[in-house]
C-alpha cells in the first residue's frame, strides 16, 4: 500500500513539473506565440494563408512533425535547363518536355489541420501562403523543438486585407495585442527581420 501511495505522489509531482506547451496564432497581427503554462515565451512573425487560401481559425492540435517536408501540391515548374517558368505552380499543371515539377520545401513542418501546418518559409510582410503558417527558420526550429503531437494550437483573428500590413506599424504592435506585456518584451526582438527571399513564395 505504501509503495502505491509513493508511486502516486511521484506521478503527480512529475505531471505538475511538466510545462504545458501551447501555440496561439494571431492572424490579424500575423504573429505566432509559443506559450508555456499559458505565458508567451516566444513570438514569431508569420505569413499565413492569403485571400482564397485563408488559414482556418479554431482550436486544433499538432498532428505530426516532420523535419524535412515537401509539399505534395505546390511548388515550381522548371524547364530542361533548370530555369523557373512557373514560380507558383500546382502539381497537376502541365510540365514542358524535359522540365519538371519541384515540390516546395516546408522544413520543420508542424501539421495542425488538414494539410495546413507551421513551417520555415519566406515572409514577404503580408499573408501570402496557401493556408500554412510560414515562419523565419530560426523561429520554426524553436517551435518545432518545443511542440509535440497533441500540443494545442489556437488560430484566431481576421487576416488583414492589405498586402502591406507590416508597413503600417511595428511588427509587434502594442495596441490590441493581448500579449503586449512588458514582462514578455525582453524575450524576443520585435525588430527581427525575415530571412532573405527564397524561390518558394
Amino acid at each position: 500500500m505504501r509503495i502505491v501511495v509513493l508511486f502516486s505522489i511521484f506521478i503527480c509531482a512529475a505531471v505538475s513539473l511538466r510545462a504545458e506547451i501551447s501555440v496561439e496564432i494571431d492572424l490579424e497581427q500575423q504573429t505566432a506565440y509559443l506559450l508555456k503554462n499559458g505565458r508567451p515565451v516566444l513570438a514569431s512573425p508569420v505569413s499565413s494563408g492569403r485571400d482564397g487560401h485563408l488559414t482556418k481559425t479554431g482550436s486544433f492540435k499538432i498532428l505530426e512533425k516532420e523535419r524535412t517536408h515537401y509539399s505534395s501540391v505546390y511548388g515550381k515548374i522548371v524547364d530542361a535547363r533548370g530555369n523557373t517558368i512557373v514560380a507558383d505552380a500546382d502539381a497537376d499543371m502541365a510540365v514542358p518536355r524535359g522540365g519538371k515539377f519541384i515540390p516546395a520545401p516546408m522544413h520543420y513542418f508542424m501539421r495542425f489541420h488538414g494539410a495546413d501546418g507551421m513551417h520555415a518559409g519566406y515572409l514577404p510582410g503580408y499573408a501570402a501562403s496557401h493556408g500554412c503558417v510560414r515562419m523565419p527558420q530560426e523561429y520554426a526550429i524553436a517551435f518545432f523543438n518545443s511542440v509535440s503531437p497533441g500540443t494545442p494550437v489556437t488560430v484566431f483573428g481576421r487576416t488583414p486585407a492589405s498586402r502591406y500590413w507590416s508597413q503600417s506599424g511595428p511588427r509587434f504592435p502594442r495596441g490590441r495585442n493581448r500579449f503586449a506585456d512588458p514582462r514578455v518584451a525582453p524575450r524576443f526582438d520585435p525588430r527581427f527581420a525575415p530571412p532573405p527571399p527564397m524561390w518558394w513564395r
